[in-house]
């Protein structure tokens, strides 16, 4: 029938619809894993960034390094010279595409011709109507940033911390100001800890400042003055 064949064009429409604006939130939410066996002192938070080969003289790199060197003043590194550092700093960062797909009830409305038909909810008039289901699928991509922090003389391991989130925006570089918070908020977290950091998002898509204010004292540290919020993980 004529009604019939015109909803089923409109539905896909307006579920697309609603799936785009559900993804509009004023917070970005990211994942942190950290593994951590530090126990240096201000005194010693001198630090150089570590490259390997493909990041040796990329533009990429040095823009995500700035702001990982942002981030670190906040908690009293200092860069130097790699011959001088106390730590080197390494990053590694990725983006990877997958495809979610949902499926949704949808209900017709009235099934009698006539100018008078208009949707309605699972009820008609006689009684419970049957949903129909549709099914739309929609790229989201998962940006991924880890910084692992090791003794420039020996070596050793002191901090890994990895920090992931997903939507549906394929840059790295519009993901990173929030993944680079996220991975540093609250430094050095204990060993072994997974939990979610929200940050509010920055109209426009623009990424948030660097400038972090001083946190009051009771109010959580330097998460607390980015504006974010951190739970742990179930």
């Amino acid at each position: 029938m004529k009604w019939e064949r015109v909803w089923r064009a409109v539905v896909p429409a307006i579920t697309a619809t609603t799936v785009l604006l559900s993804g509009c939130t004023t917070y970005v939410s990211t994942q942190v894993t950290a593994f951590s066996n530090w126990s240096g002192s201000d005194a010693t938070r001198t630090y150089a960034f570590a490259r390997t080969g493909p990041q040796q003289n990329s533009i990429e790199q040095t823009t995500y390094e700035q702001l990982v060197a942002n981030e670190l003043d906040t908690y009293a590194f200092r860069q130097v010279p790699s011959g001088s550092a106390h730590y080197l700093v390494g990053l590694s960062y990725s983006v990877r595409g997958d495809t979610v797909t949902v499926t949704q009830p949808v209900f017709y409305g009235n099934p009698w011709p006539g100018p008078f038909w208009r949707p309605i909810g699972p009820w008609g008039a006689f009684g419970p109507l049957p949903p129909d289901y549709v099914t739309q699928s929609y790229p989201v991509f998962t940006h991924t940033l880890g910084i692992r922090i090791t003794e420039r003389s020996s070596g050793k391991e002191v901090y890994n911390v990895t920090a992931r989130n997903t939507d549906e925006n394929s840059s790295l570089v519009r993901a990173m100001p929030y993944l680079v918070r996220s991975a540093l908020a609250d430094f050095p977290l204990g060993n072994g800890t997974v939990r979610t950091v929200r940050i509010r998002y920055e109209k426009g898509g623009a990424a948030p400042s660097n400038e972090v204010p001083a946190a009051p004292p009771g109010t959580g540290g330097p998460a607390a003055a980015l504006g974010a919020s951190a739970v742990p993980s179930q």
